[in-house]
């Protein structure tokens, strides 16, 4: 048996499409099935079903899942107690975060350490969903819920403020909002109920009992646009709406919410130089980028945002 192909079958195991199995792997998908093929003749079994244009892991494929983790885990291990050679992070690192802290915050920061670090290679998965760490979708993951349970390294990441926000022509041209009772009269942009990602996403609710809605979006940065278009008020992170200068806010001192991000990564990268570096990098990041998370740096910063206090850590620390 080529053990190789345990790789294959891993990442088609999660991501149950050959085309997306493929692109994690830097691959042809003509040659993951390949393997896949070659695997269940070793194996002398199917080890998947396909169906509705995925594939399902078959009773075989789930008993051989967990010795193939195994071995991945000790490969990853063994990499990690391996002497570096020169010094240099190399490799990958796939980072999963929330859309609107992810490309508001995240990128520019990772952007500058990738420039930095010139064999390594950064993924970041800025998407409005969950990323699931078991399934290895991310190396690390940052996320609104502290994970449950699973053999990880988690820490908390930093904690960050949210307001509600109009336009100044939507303000213009509906009743006055002096207190929350006002808000029932007005329409509001946020997040689909039955597509919420978090329960942590639920702040609305907190406010008032919203009846009216322009638009509903599962992306917040979709929810922030709509909001500068004069839609309808909205409640956005500080970190993205404070800095845009078409926007104002509503019901200042009243309308606040806090919530945390969660950092974790499965224990067995814990050892490689890689992860251990993007992992320092992303903690000073987050201590660099506080005033903005919290609300704090849009009259402080130029209205250049978080990629100004980020780069400005970054190349104080070399």
């Amino acid at each position: 048996m080529d053990w190789d192909h345990l790789r294959y079958f891993l990442e088609l195991a999660r991501t149950r499409k050959l085309s997306s199995a493929a692109r994690r792997l830097d691959v042809q998908h003509t040659t993951v099935a390949r393997r896949i093929r070659a695997l269940e003749q070793a194996v002398g079994a199917p080890l998947f079903m396909r169906t509705g244009g995925e594939y399902q892991v078959s009773e075989q494929g789930r008993r051989l899942l967990p010795h193939a983790e195994a071995m991945e885990a000790a490969c990853r291990t063994i990499a990690g107690a391996a002497p570096e050679r020169t010094g240099a992070l190399s490799g990958l690192v796939r980072i999963g975060a929330t859309e609107g802290f992810g490309t508001v915050v995240l990128a520019p920061a990772l952007a500058r350490f990738g420039q930095q670090h010139s064999q390594l290679v950064i993924d970041l998965l800025a998407v409005p969903r969950s990323v699931n760490l078991s399934q290895r979708e991310a190396d690390i993951v940052i996320s609104l819920e502290r994970p449950a349970r699973g053999n990880v390294v988690v820490r908390r990441l930093c904690n960050y403020v949210l307001r509600l926000y109009a336009s100044p022509r939507y303000l213009a041209t509906h009743p006055v909002i002096a207190t929350r009772e006002d808000l029932q009269q007005h329409v509001f942009i946020s997040y689909i109920d039955d597509l919420l990602f978090s329960k942590e996403l639920r702040y609305l609710a907190e406010l008032c009992r919203a009846e009216r809605f322009a638009l509903r979006s599962t992306s917040v940065l979709a929810q922030h646009q709509a909001t500068v278009a004069g839609a309808g008020i909205a409640v956005l992170p500080a970190f993205i709406a404070d800095g845009d200068a078409r926007l104002q806010q509503v019901l200042p001192g009243q309308a606040r919410f806090e919530r945390t991000f969660w950092m974790s990564m499965a224990s067995e990268n814990r050892p490689l130089a890689r992860m251990q570096a993007v992992w320092a990098m992303l903690v000073d990041m987050a201590e660099a980028n506080a005033p903005l998370l919290a609300g704090q740096s849009s009259a402080s910063d130029g209205g250049q945002g978080p990629a100004r206090l980020a780069d400005a850590r970054l190349s104080a620390d070399g």
